[in-house]
């Protein structure tokens, strides 16, 4: 599978309580990885077992290699458009709570450089080109515009499915939306309808109620399994990289890839940290429908 977008570097503190302005807390854990909607979801399609390249912008930093490090250790092939790059990378302060797994997030989001901006010229010549090297499905998170435009494009020209993370609005959508076959939007989504722009599957998560979707012949939801949650953070990008995942490998329909989808993240939540549950989600991916 071949996905597109943000890669950070997570730092991530568990405490007890999150902690009110001015206060000082003692974490109970501290962690740091790769972050971000289409890294994460690379690292689902890959602990699945399934091979899982991610376009993306880490640079030349020392921090960098923290996020290169975690992804190599997890099977993801990273293709860095802005190698050279010397600015530190993107980097998100998250706080998760012990007792119920909820999380809050500090981030700053990727920016181009003159350096990316050249590179992408050479974009087309580090797409796969032979039959062979096909894949079955390309996610784009909307993170680096001209990039999930590039993408989208190759792949609207190769029939290959293209899944847009549509967590949140941005303002490239409008001339992605058109290239897009399945647009998965959050419950915080605001912007305009994807069936407005022709995209053909919609689909809405709200986090443990179930799950919409619509197509040009019907609609309906799938519920979300019952699951103590122990750790949120990344849930909804684990969830998009195993739809996607499910829709690559070109069997079942909607609701069954919906269906998969909802029983990984399931499964990401019961788990505390941010890769600890790659080993029990390894084993699910046989059993996609």
């Amino acid at each position: 599978m071949l996905l597109a977008g943000l890669c950070t570097v997570d730092q991530i503190q568990r405490v007890a309580e999150i902690p009110a302005p001015g206060e000082k807390v003692r974490s109970l854990s501290m962690d740091v990885a790769a972050g971000g909607p289409a890294t994460n979801a690379a690292v689902t399609v890959a602990a699945l077992g399934a091979g899982a390249t991610l376009l993306t912008v880490a640079g030349a930093h020392p921090l960098a290699a923290l996020a290169r490090a975690d992804l190599e250790a997890h099977g993801v092939d990273l293709v860095d458009l802005d190698p050279e790059r010397p600015d530190p990378p993107a980097i998100s302060a998250i706080v998760v709570r012990d007792s119920d797994g909820e999380r809050t997030v500090v981030s700053r989001n990727a920016h181009a450089s003159s350096r990316f901006v050249l590179s992408m010229r050479s974009l087309p010549a580090r797409l796969p080109h032979s039959e062979d090297e096909m894949p079955g499905c390309v996610l784009l998170d909307g993170h680096h515009p001209e990039v999930a435009l590039a993408v989208a494009r190759w792949a609207k020209e190769r029939k290959v499915p293209v899944v847009l993370d549509a967590g949140s609005w941005k303002p490239v959508f409008p001339e992605l939306l058109p290239l897009v076959d399945v647009a998965a939007c959050s419950s915080l989504y605001r912007g305009d309808d994807p069936r407005e722009h022709g995209v053909p599957v919609v689909v809405t998560t709200a986090g443990p109620e179930p799950v919409r979707w619509s197509t040009t012949d019907g609609s309906g939801a799938v519920p979300v399994p019952v699951a103590r949650a122990r750790d949120t953070l990344g849930a909804g990008d684990v969830w998009h990289g195993a739809f996607a995942y499910a829709v690559a490998r070109g069997t079942g329909d909607v609701p069954g890839w919906i269906g998969f989808a909802n029983e990984v993240a399931a499964e990401r939540v019961r788990h505390e940290g941010p890769r600890s549950w790659t080993a029990a989600v390894a084993k699910m991916g046989e059993g996609q429908p």
